[in-house]
């Protein structure tokens, strides 16, 4: 019997081929769409699951409120690891990492084995204790993980780079130079393998020992820094709750409130009024997906997003479904015959279910071929859409029995409201002549296809919203000047060339001006917390917190910022190496009373005078607001930034490549652009926006398909009632009108439905940035007028194919 009902559903494929064709290619895209989303989905879920004991492992995150406004980080002093161990037995392991941009080492450097000339650029540095390597348990290639960082000076290498500059060999022992400074050799511990993708801490292809590391003399016992993120590894059936409480009160009352008596701060009659300190043991396993609002150095990823992109899933699947149901129950009086008068001959219903079910799972497995197919196809352009490297896991044990599930499931669930509604003709109506279910009862479909067009109408407005705040964001007004600037990297190798090197490169024609600052107004570049004070009044007044950059003379000019009040820096006045400017957030805060501050001495480790003040600028993602910020004169050599003048880039490209290679002959010359480092800060939104577009592409085709053999099959059931219309004088215009006037109805309804959902879901997203562009209302008119248009587009084929058909060769049928 199950054979019989099979053949026969083959023999309703071929002889439908064109509702065969909606149907199973409808599916096959929407499920190449939920493979791909899946894929993702699997992928940013598992980060750091696969730990041995990552249900006990922690990472420690500070959190202050102040007045409302809250601020959370990772960052701790050198000795809290220590303190934190010491002092509570259920801590089993508490290592340090230290992967900021702001220390020498952390980051990216210069490297290259001892006995080479040549130098390498290589990213992915950072400071960590011995004890990191157990709890994340990093299989080792060669050396013992338990020591491999024991020592001062030592280092622990990735796989792919020991391939890389020892092929072949085991290095360990060897000696690595950095930057440069071959009175500081690193002595390689091990090598670990690669971090996997699927984990927080991927990207470090180079661990560098804390032990017997100091930043400054006296930095590891000093509780007046934070430059550590901290993991606990807690022993099985500890307290969270309970410890993170014991934690904050032990940090709070043993080391921060002696600090702050010794400091005579201010801040310590707000402990407890409108400052308030908090401690969070944030499992591993939440680190990609919940550290949103959290200032740490990881690229993160959206519990948001991954909702999102699951309902785009769904909704798509749902929207394929419901051309299947559609055109199951639109073509009902093509089968009532078969139906009569196979219950007239003695077929029980449950038979009839069961073969219409039949059809479905032999439309949903051809589906699910297809679809499967068609993802592994577009998985290389949907890799470089979400910026992941994935791949179909072929041979996982799995696959197979999910993929047949799945199909199952999916085609038992699209099928089971036709069957049903297929299977209750009644023979004797149905052999009389009397049911034409098909053409009639027709508000189910009127309802499904709204829906369609309504999640369609919803994913475009998203679409619009997502670029036009893109653009605000490349092209607003940031209060610097991106445009043209050259960022040369890894200039700390040239030494005290540094300065040599500067005035080299002005001499050029094609140059404007040159900075050296490791400072710069985009990710990735050096940061620098502080507290500052008004001169003297450091018992009275509560300390402003803000950004201390080190600078040059020519860094304002280059970047061209605006001096708003006061003056630059100038080479002619010796004393300006103890002054300061301030941003105008910086001056709002700190003289909060309208006070001029040009002129008056501001103090934090040292005082300065301040002799200017410059317009507020963007030097973080626009999805905060811009903080206070101070600079002053100082060596960051790191990068050289070149203002570069006329259109020639690549001429000016070329002689500052000679310049470098005048001073560096053995070193690689790297440069960026600013202009296109600012951009990368918003990648993730770039991405979101490239998803948002082919999954709205992907919804309107497979809801217009579905509108494409709707409308086929209307025109079939009114072909009498147009022949007669056009033997009374109809034009081809009222007759497509007449056809096509359901359907546009329907579509005015979606948009009218998605208009306030798109909205609200898209103003809720914008909250994100504190910088946004508006919703503008005329998003929601021309989406509408968009999709009204395309459904127009697919429906008139069908229509105007009918409107200029013979009516007498209709009417002689009849």
């Amino acid at each position: 019997m199950l054979k019989n009902y099979f053949k026969i559903a083959v023999r309703q494929l071929q002889k439908q081929k064109l509702y065969a064709a909606v149907k199973i290619g409808g599916f096959a895209l929407s499920i190449a769409a939920c493979l791909l989303i899946a894929l993702y989905i699997r992928h940013e879920v598992s980060y750091d699951k696969y730990y041995p004991d990552a249900d006990r492992i922690y990472r420690v995150v500070g959190e202050m409120s102040d007045n409302g406004v809250v601020n959370k980080g990772c960052s701790f002093p050198a000795p809290f690891a220590g303190a934190m161990k010491q002092q509570f037995p259920e801590i089993e392991l508490a290592p340090r990492l230290m992967p900021s941009n702001l220390f020498t080492g952390a980051g990216s450097n210069q490297l290259r084995p001892a006995g080479r000339a040549e130098n390498t650029y290589e990213e992915g540095f950072t400071y960590a204790d011995p004890q990191l390597l157990e709890m994340f348990s990093i299989p080792m290639v060669y050396g013992d993980r338990a020591h491999a960082l024991d020592e001062p000076n030592t280092i622990v290498i990735s796989k792919r780079k020991a391939d890389k500059y020892f092929p072949g060999e085991n290095p360990v022992g060897k000696m690595l130079i950095l930057n440069d400074d071959g009175k500081k050799p690193y002595r390689i511990g091990g090598v670990m393998e690669d971090i996997p993708t699927n984990s927080h801490l991927h990207g470090f292809d180079f661990l560098l020992t804390l032990k017997g590391h100091e930043l400054w003399p006296g930095e590891q016992t000093t509780w007046g820094a934070s430059n550590y993120e901290n993991y606990i590894m807690v022993r099985p059936g500890t307290d969270i709750a309970r410890l993170e409480t014991r934690m904050l009160d032990y940090t709070v009352n043993e080391f921060y409130i002696p600090l702050l008596k010794q400091e005579g701060s201010k801040n310590l009659e707000r402990l407890g009024k409108s400052l308030h300190l908090r401690l969070h043991l944030q499992p591993v396993g939440d680190i990609r997906l919940y550290s949103q609002g959290i200032d740490d150095s990881r690229s993160h990823g959206d519990i948001r997003f991954i909702w999102l992109f699951g309902a785009i899933a769904v909704f798509i699947l749902i929207i394929a479904c419901i051309n299947f149901i559609n055109l199951s129950t639109a073509k009902s009086a093509n089968r009532a015959k078969e139906v009569g008068l196979k219950k007239a001959i003695g077929a029980f219903r449950s038979s009839l279910v069961q073969q219409f079910l039949a059809e479905s799972l032999l439309y949903s497995v051809l589906s699910f071929i297809i679809g499967l197919l068609l993802a592994w196809l577009l998985l290389p352009y949907f890799n470089s859409l979400a910026g992941k490297s994935l791949s179909v896991p072929w041979t996982a044990w799995w696959l197979a029995p999910l993929f047949l599930a799945s199909a199952v499931l999916i085609g038992l669930l699209a099928g089971l409201y036709p069957s049903f509604y297929l299977s209750a003709f009644r023979p004797m109506a149905v052999l009389k002549g009397h049911l034409s279910r098909g053409s009639r009862n027709a508000n189910l479909r009127s309802v499904l296809v709204v829906f369609q067009f309504t999640t369609s109408v919803i994913l475009i407005i998203g679409t619009f919203v997502i670029y036009r705040q893109m653009q605000f964001i490349l092209n607003r007004k940031l209060g610097f000047d991106k445009d043209q600037v050259l960022m040369i990297q890894g200039a700390q190798t040239l030494g005290g060339q540094v300065r040599a090197f500067k005035e080299e490169l002005r001499r050029l024609p094609q140059v404007k001006s040159v900075a050296v600052s490791d400072f710069l107004p985009v990710s990735g570049t050096k940061r620098n917390g502080n507290t500052f004070w008004k001169e003297g009044r450091q018992r009275e007044d509560i300390g402003v917190p803000c950004q201390k950059w080190d600078i040059d003379h020519d860094y304002i000019r280059t970047m061209g910022m605006k001096i708003v009040a006061g003056r630059n820096f100038s080479p002619d006045m010796p004393s300006d190496s103890q002054a300061i400017i301030l941003n105008q957030a910086m001056a709002r805060k700190l003289f909060p009373n309208g006070e001029n501050p040009v002129g008056q001495r501001i103090t934090n480790y040292g005082t300065y005078e301040v002799i200017g003040v410059v317009a507020d600028f963007n030097f973080e993602s626009m999805r905060t607001h811009i903080e206070p910020l101070c600079m002053t004169l100082g060596n960051s050599p790191t990068i050289v930034a070149v203002k570069v003048g006329g259109t020639d880039m690549q001429g000016a490209i070329k002689a500052v490549t000679g310049v470098w290679k005048n001073f560096a002959a053995h070193q690689p010359f790297r440069y960026t652009f600013l202009d296109e480092r600012f951009a990368q800060m918003y990648a993730d939104v770039r991405r979101m926006g490239r998803i948002f577009t082919s999954f709205a592409v992907l919804a309107i085709i497979v809801a217009c398909l579905g509108l494409f053999a709707l409308s086929a099959f209307m025109a079939e059931q009114r072909s009498k009632e147009v022949s007669i219309r056009k033997v009374l004088g109809a034009s081809v215009a009222q007759v497509t009108t007449l056809i096509s006037k359901d359907f546009v109805k329907l579509v005015l309804i979606a948009v009218l439905l998605a208009t306030p959902v798109a909205w609200w879901a898209m103003n809720q997203w914008l909250q994100d940035f504190a910088y946004r562009a508006e919703i503008s209302w005329w998003m929601f008119p021309v989406t509408g007028l968009l999709v009204v248009l395309i459904a127009l587009v697919t429906i008139s084929f069908q229509s105007i194919k009918a409107a200029v058909a013979n009516p007498v060769e209709r009417l002689r049928a009849e």
